[in-house]
């Protein structure tokens, strides 16, 4: 019987991931030094939506008429030269960094770009690696061979290496991050991928399609793929935690997302000068990615406990 109590985890990591979801698409609604909502001289506006030309280089802070400001009223790059370095307080929620921008602000801009990252890279590292596992699996012979070698020589690069010195080639930024964490977590994927195929591609639904004359691309995405995929599901939710990472990790060494775009990483990164007398410059961005990968983490356990389960 199933107490209640190991459920728990479950919906506090869905909550978790749920919150920094919405966080990430609301962010100019949250964060913003442009007014929701401005009415002056008889004109109704709304500057956090809509990019107004005559609103460009404009005061709203300072300017007369009707405000209404999103919670947090400063932008990621908005820099406060009078509020250096300074202490959580009631105007900047996070305190601000040694340039005056506020914390608060970057970290809600930064889980958009740790959102964004993880989710195209294992995008492109999944549809790799369903391609290259459905073809292994499914012909066998010298394309399982060809292949399988393919998988084995990326696995022997050291990914975190690997992906620091493409990094380090190529122009650091939102897509090289993408681009290289997919190019390079496609394998794990594509071998799981491959052994579902070679467990399902003789059953007896696959061998009625085949003799009903549906050809192999048929069989291989409309047939055999769909059962294939709950280990993906499983994979997938492992990679997200993995991507963020990643991203955190070479934005905190410089080659990731790059200022003034801001990251979780390259935050926690500047906080390390002022941890003796600003330690939540450092706890704020590290408990950000405590909390979302050990969410991943275990909404992945979740999923690939029932996937065992039902498998057996």
């Amino acid at each position: 019987m199933k107490t209640p109590y190991k459920k728990i985890p479950v919906y506090y990591a869905v909550a978790v991931l749920f919150s920094f979801v919405f966080v990430s698409i609301f962010a100019p609604l949250i964060a913003n030094s442009r007014p929701l909502i401005y009415a002056d001289k008889g004109k109704l506006t709304f500057p956090a939506l809509f990019d107004y030309s005559e609103y460009n280089n404009f005061d709203f802070k300072n300017a007369p008429g009707f405000k209404i400001f999103p919670p947090i009223k400063y932008n990621y790059s908005e820099y406060d030269l009078d509020s250096v370095v300074a202490s959580p307080s009631a105007d900047h929620y996070f305190g601000t960094d040694e340039q005056g921008r506020d914390i608060a602000a970057r970290m809600i801009y930064g889980t958009r770009n740790s959102f964004i990252v993880s989710l195209i890279a294992v995008l492109i590292y999944l549809s790799i690696g369903i391609v290259a596992g459905s073809f292994a699996g499914y012909f066998g012979g010298i394309v399982d061979i060809i292949l399988s070698r393919i998988i084995e020589v990326v696995i022997c690069f050291p990914v975190l290496f690997f992906i620091l010195a493409l990094t380090a080639i190529f122009t650091p930024g939102l897509v090289t991050i993408m681009v290289v964490i997919g190019l390079t977590g496609w394998t794990s994927t594509a071998r799981v991928v491959r052994g579902e195929f070679f467990k399902i591609k003789n059953s007896g639904y696959v061998l009625a399609a085949r003799a009903a004359g549906a050809g192999d691309f048929r069989i291989i995405f409309r047939h055999i793929l769909p059962n294939a995929l709950p280990p993906v599901i499983v994979i997938a939710v492992f990679g997200l935690a993995s991507a963020v990472l990643i991203e955190s990790s070479l934005s905190f060494l410089g080659f990731g997302v790059q200022p003034p775009s801001p990251s979780w990483g390259d935050i926690l990164s500047q906080s390390r000068d002022f941890f003796d007398f600003a330690w939540w410059l450092m706890f704020i961005p590290g408990g950000a990615i405590f909390a979302v990968i050990s969410s991943y983490n275990i909404l992945g356990r979740y999923l690939q406990s029932r996937y065992e389960s039902n498998s057996r």
